[in-house]
């Protein structure tokens, strides 16, 4: 009777280890305050718009504001390596695009953080294809008569862009790649500031995210050529994709994903992602992104390290074949 009562004690002692583990492991009512999202481009592009969208429906979920902070800088790396250095406490989210992750690693000689070391993913929101767009004094029509202006006048033509290393720069890149033109490329400090000299006629065409240009497209403003994923864009449905304007094997396309500090309790993690999944399916998110030329996502904090792998398979070749390289 004794061993039995020993034992039984022994069981309770442990079940209440586990307890006490379980509920020290919980993100203790997280969160308790405002949650800071940094935006590591200007207001106005479309890592800013889905940014926006996303923090307002996250803030019914977690009942706590979600505060967008836009921290440009060095293509994205400002703010980025601002929240990379932050407390891991899931106060601090970075609205990382897919090139912070594809394409900065290959691009930047130096860097004070790794992308991929030092930030955690924790959902991936939304994905789009960007739409090459001239300015409208340009006098083409569609890829082949750019492709036929570039290469008589090589060197002259400007490409415009949100920054280096972004999947607008980089997609600028392949498609001189792919044609072997020369053309110079500008970048500046997010989509804005570039639309605004693309407006202007000061630079000759941009491939930019389709939620930065489609008021202008819409507009007439600016001519758009075509879009640059694998299918027609819904928003856009009828420009061609780059490969039905002649361009063969031509695709690019971005995601716009929340990541954390490494070493975020894995507990805090899925309450951000839960959240994050409660935005992407709430219908005003929706809504939005339909209207703006987005996809919508909503994947898992492991889904997000898998695409984080294929897009540094897919930029790591064509960033060492342009040559690029920002000190």
């Amino acid at each position: 009777m004794r061993k039995m009562v020993t034992t039984f004690l022994s069981l309770i002692v442990a079940l209440g280890l586990t307890v006490i583990t379980t509920v020290w492991a919980q993100p203790q009512g997280f969160p308790q305050k405002p949650i800071k999202l940094i935006v590591p481009y200007p207001p106005g592009g479309a890592t800013d718009i889905v940014s926006r969208a996303a923090a307002t429906e996250m803030s019914k979920a977690l009942g706590q504001p979600v505060i967008i902070e836009n921290r440009p800088g060095a293509g994205g790396n400002l703010g980025s390596e601002l929240v990379a250095r932050a407390n891991p406490d899931g106060y601090t989210m970075l609205t990382s695009p897919s090139s912070v992750h594809g394409i900065t690693p290959f691009l930047y000689a130096r860097l004070n953080y790794d992308p991929n070391k030092d930030l955690a993913g924790v959902i991936v929101l939304a994905s789009l294809a960007n739409v090459l767009v001239v300015s409208p004094g340009l006098k083409v029509q569609n890829v082949r008569e750019l492709v036929a202006l570039a290469k008589a006048q090589p060197g002259k033509l400007s490409c415009a862009s949100s920054g280096s290393g972004s999947t607008i720069h980089l997609s600028c890149e392949m498609f001189k790649q792919l044609y072997g033109l020369n053309i110079i490329h500008i970048p500046y400090k997010g989509s804005a500031f570039a639309i605004t000299d693309l407006l202007a006629g000061h630079v000759d065409l941009m491939f930019d995210n389709i939620p930065s240009a489609i008021t202008h497209i819409r507009a007439g403003k600016l001519k758009a050529l075509a879009t640059t994923g694998a299918t027609r864009s819904a928003t856009l449905p009828d420009l061609p994709t780059m490969v039905e304007a002649g361009a063969a094997g031509y695709e690019s396309t971005a995601w716009f994903g929340l990541s954390v500090p490494a070493g975020t309790p894995r507990a805090i993690i899925d309450r951000l992602h839960h959240a994050g999944m409660e935005a992407v399916k709430s219908q005003e998110f929706v809504r939005r992104m339909a209207q703006m030329g987005y996809d919508v996502v909503g994947s898992t904090p492991d889904e997000m390290s898998r695409m984080i792998q294929l897009e540094v398979a897919r930029w790591g070749p064509i960033v060492k074949a342009s040559g690029a390289k920002v000190d």
